[in-house]
């Protein structure tokens, strides 16, 4: 059986939730390496849109930030920051939004703004940029994060992506329309919405994992489905264009990457 870390595990099972006909509205980090696997692998017609304006980019090394002339180079057009938010995003043009955090709570909030009080932050993150606009114009938001007990807590610092509020039917009060989080992908497990609290509860775990692995790296009470599934191991051709993906980001950017 051929060996993979659950980074890569991560990876492939965040890629294969995508399809061909899917118009995908990247972030930067892992959400960009999962859709671009899923380029190379299973869904070669996927478009690919990022913040900075690129549409139907294929980047042939995964990009170090929006403004990384790979994402132009290889785009079908590019256009301005304003027609991409107004008239592509904001227009419901767009069937998932792939986002990353440093925090996460149960019903799939996200912070990228401040761990600790705003005013005096422990520590300062980078900021929501498009993703407070994506996680509420997308059709729906596919989250890959690496679970730790730092990440994944009861209580956000700071809200700057809306995923299912309070629970419920709390999108739908604040007259957002779209379906917000349906999947969430870490390194242990995959989780998806309990169809009437919006909870992120574990559908599928990772082989090898146990369930105690997931509550000790969650920092909330863990529910898990009537039904779960172990997630299908990574298949060599997967592990194969992923970590060539890597190597080939690695000679292009060096330690950057």
């Amino acid at each position: 059986m051929t060996s993979y870390t659950p980074n890569e595990m991560m990876t492939v099972a965040a890629a294969r939730a995508l399809k061909s006909s899917d118009v995908c509205f990247v972030g930067i980090g892992q959400p960009s390496a999962a859709c671009n696997l899923a380029r190379l692998t299973h869904a070669p017609d996927i478009t690919l849109i990022y913040e900075s304006g690129t549409i139907a980019t294929k980047p042939n090394v995964l990009p170090l930030s929006i403004g990384d002339g790979e994402l132009s180079e290889t785009a079908m057009t590019t256009v301005s920051v304003p027609e991409m938010f107004r008239y592509w995003l904001q227009g419901g043009r767009i069937t998932i939004g792939f986002l990353g955090g440093a925090q996460i709570d149960k019903y799939a909030n996200l912070n990228t703004t401040v761990v600790g009080s705003y005013n005096k932050p422990k520590v300062r993150l980078p900021g929501g940029g498009g993703a407070p606009e994506i996680a509420t114009s997308c059709g729906e938001i596919f989250i890959i994060m690496n679970q730790s007990p730092r990440g994944f807590v009861e209580r956000l610092d700071f809200v700057t992506s809306l995923g299912h509020g309070e629970g419920g039917a709390y999108r739908e009060k604040l007259g957002v329309t779209t379906k917000g989080p349906t999947r969430l992908v870490t390194d242990l497990c995959i989780f998806e919405p309990d169809p009437e609290t919006k909870e992120m509860i574990v559908t599928s775990i990772h082989p090898g994992v146990t369930r105690a692995q997931i509550e000790a790296n969650t920092g909330w009470r863990v529910r898990y489905a009537n039904e779960v599934v172990e997630t299908p191991i990574p298949r060599a051709d997967e592990l194969a264009a992923l970590r060539e993906l890597h190597a080939r980001t690695k000679r292009a950017h060096g330690d950057q990457a």
